[in-house]
């Protein structure tokens, strides 16, 4: 069955209609290919709908902006509006004129936040909706409740017997496989081959959309690097080195590749706020199956190249929880934690003052030492720590012996 005909749900869609309810600008914002237009035209199906990768409407959106929102329909979907951020004020004074609610759907493959004076444009009249590539739940035909499970404290400890083979087999290749749908459809070789001129075709349109790029290659090697190191501390120096391209370029690039949604940054977190601004970010690339093909890995690589496969699950983990928020509770924050002892929590969600801790593993088994980066979390956080747990490659959900904190089965991301 091909992508356009396999109709995955989408946690989000009750979202996107209570938005559109009561909201007169409501913007889908995620990667390209990530299902957006999908979710748009399943929310209202008699709603307009107006692609601005249509050259005709491009064109027309960039020479006359406000003539172009004029004439629209009263109830329309602009998709890949960051393609004439000038539609944005246009659409803006519309709403100024009429604020009936559900006027407008945008859907944007770049973050629109972060173009000079959108925010402001649009404050008060836009609510966005971030769409990411599919969850595992969501490939499973479910909406995942992991998060929300985890954050209430409802996971507890559940000892049970079952076959010595009854971990997740499959967990290399959903790594591999990643949460694009297209590329669900087709074989590894062949979804190899999509990633690839998905970069392509994004480099070629969507990065001259957002910011002048010279060599459009440099940000693809770029990309290629950070996808051997994700999960890592991000080197700003290390990285201009390696590419032989100034400090300030590769700067430049990562905020590009960020604004794309192809990598996410993940702060330090430190108990005092101010702190949190120096301590260095760990770079992840947002989707595991883009990040492979970039890599070079296969499920095959599972053994063989242990660390790299480590990288990515941590990746893919956080990619995971990452999307679930969005769901669960948008107001969470998310950071990694590193102390100068070389103590770590992969991720740490933060509500507030509240914490909560996430190790990664890929192992079957766990011991006291796969918990001591949580308790020293803890004991950083005091009465604000609100739970942690070892996410493993396991079978049961079991209690660490000497840590505060359970080993959870990575196959409860998809099964919750």
């Amino acid at each position: 069955m091909d992508a356009e005909n396999l109709r995955y749900p989408r946690a989000l869609e009750r979202s996107l209609r209570e938005a559109l309810a009561d909201t007169p600008v409501v913007c889908l914002l995620g990667p390209r290919q990530c299902g957006k237009t999908t979710l748009a035209k399943s929310a209202e199906k008699d709603r307009a709908y107006i692609t601005l990768d249509e050259a005709n409407y491009h064109r027309a959106a960039i020479e006359d902006p406000d003539g172009f929102v004029d004439r629209l329909p009263a109830r329309v979907t602009l998709d890949e509006v960051q393609r004439a951020p000038g539609l944005l004020p246009a659409i803006k004074r519309s709403v100024d004129r009429d604020r009936r609610p559900g006027r407008f759907l945008l859907t944007g493959s770049a973050n629109l936040l972060l173009l000079p004076g959108v925010s402001e444009s649009l404050a008060g009249r836009m609510e966005i909706i971030p769409l990411q590539p599919l969850t595992e739940s969501e490939k499973e035909f479910r909406v995942g409740d992991f998060l929300r499970s985890f954050l209430d404290g409802s996971i507890h400890s559940s000892v049970m017997l079952g076959e010595d083979n009854d971990f997740s087999p499959d967990l290399p290749l959903r790594l591999i496989a990643g949460g694009y749908p297209e590329p669900l459809t087709r074989s590894p070789v062949r979804a190899r081959q999509w990633h690839r001129q998905y970069l392509n075709s994004i480099i070629e349109r969507d990065v001259q959309d957002i910011a002048r790029v010279k060599d459009g290659r440099e940000l693809g090697r770029l990309l290629e690097m950070l996808a051997l190191r994700t999960a890592c501390l991000l080197n700003v120096n290390g990285l201009s080195k390696d590419l032989g391209l100034h400090r300030g370029t590769v700067d430049q690039y990562l905020s590009i590749l960020e604004r794309l949604f192809l990598i996410r940054s993940l702060p330090g977190w430190h108990r005092h706020p101010a702190k949190r601004l120096v301590k260095a970010p760990k770079i992840h690339l947002v989707d595991s199956g883009l990040a492979a093909t970039l890599a070079d890995l296969s499920a095959g690589d599972w053994l063989s190249r242990r660390e790299l496969m480590g990288h990515l699950l941590e990746s893919f983990v956080v990619q995971q929880i990452h999307a679930q928020a969005a769901w669960t509770d948008p107001d969470l924050r998310f950071w990694h934690y590193r102390d100068k002892d070389q103590v770590e929590v992969d991720l740490v969600i933060t509500r507030g003052e509240k914490v909560w801790g996430i190790e990664i593993k890929a192992s079957r088994s766990v011991d006291r030492h796969d918990g001591k980066g949580l308790d020293r979390l803890a004991d950083q956080c005091g009465g604000d720590f609100q739970g942690g747990c070892v996410l493993y490659d396991g079978r049961d959900i079991l209690p660490i012996g000497g840590s505060r904190h359970p080993a959870v089965p990575l196959r409860k991301l998809w099964e919750l």
